[in-house]
């Protein structure tokens, strides 16, 4: 069940729409949504995650508040995220959690910027291209090239719920609010932001680059993950230290589904 937070303060700087919770004064915690996803969809694990945190929530460049860019491409999106923190007065040690695509962008902050990131977790992040499974029939037909464009425009609410739900394996509530923000991003936005992230992983895996890193993460899967191979997640224990975690009967949007097991080990691996 999603838990509306209505109270916390927001900005926006280099075209970045920013939410945080928890004390100001309290480590700093980055979550970083998926592909074509806001901010908001963190919403269910954040009471959990600010009690000990200052948890951070970023737009990524053209998805929910935040502006469009000219490019999308993994590492600008991460270059644009490291200058939103500068301005906090955060460069180094900043727990990362990336859900899905996301977390191509908290790998390549990792790459950029070293000293930044301090622990790690990727919730439901492919680790290379040959984990991506066949995409449910409303995804496809609201992200395909071929109608996307035409589709992308007539959306309704009860749509992007569908088009949520059908990448869930247990029952979801998805507020409106994160219907609203999903609706802002554009579809030639969409495209560009999955053609990077492809780009992304077929120059190199990330379980790949985290070994180059030497940074083990928190890989949590659900085991019913239906868009990419539950089983890649094993991809990841080519790096030394990481650690992977299986979430029963849960599909790829873990903080909707399960959003207290998923709070509760990325609590257990933040400290």
């Amino acid at each position: 069940m999603v838990v509306h937070m209505t109270a916390y303060p927001t900005t926006t700087a280099h075209g970045i729409h920013l939410l945080q919770d928890g004390p100001d004064t309290a480590p700093p915690l980055l979550l970083i949504h998926g592909s074509g996803a806001a901010a908001v969809t963190w919403e269910p694990v954040v009471p959990a995650l600010a009690e000990r945190f200052r948890v951070l929530r970023v737009d990524l460049p053209g998805c929910g508040r935040s502006s469009t860019a000219e490019t999308y491409a993994v590492e600008d999106q991460a270059d644009r995220v490291a200058a939103v923190l500068a301005d906090l007065g955060l460069d180094r040690d900043v727990a990362v959690v990336g859900h899905s695509s996301g977390g191509y962008v908290a790998t390549a902050l990792a790459e950029r910027h070293p000293e930044l990131v301090g622990k790690m977790a990727l919730l439901s992040t492919g680790p290379s291209m040959d984990a991506l499974l066949p995409e449910p029939a409303l995804v496809r037909l609201l992200t395909g090239a071929a109608l996307g464009a035409l589709v992308w425009p007539l959306r309704t609410d009860a749509m992007l719920r569908k088009g949520i739900a059908a990448t869930a394996a247990r029952p979801i509530t998805v507020d409106d609010e994160v219907v609203d923000d999903l609706k802002r991003t554009r579809f030639r936005t969409f495209r560009a932001i999955m053609q990077a992230n492809g780009r992304y992983l077929e120059k190199q895996s990330v379980p790949e680059r985290l070994l180059r890193l030497g940074r083990p993460p928190l890989v949590v899967f659900g085991d019913a993950d239906p868009r990419w191979d539950p089983a890649s997640a094993h991809e990841y224990d080519v790096v030394p230290g990481a650690r992977v975690e299986y979430l029963a009967g849960v599909g790829h949007v873990a903080m909707l589904e399960a959003p207290e097991e998923t709070a509760r080990l990325l609590l257990d691996l933040l400290g």
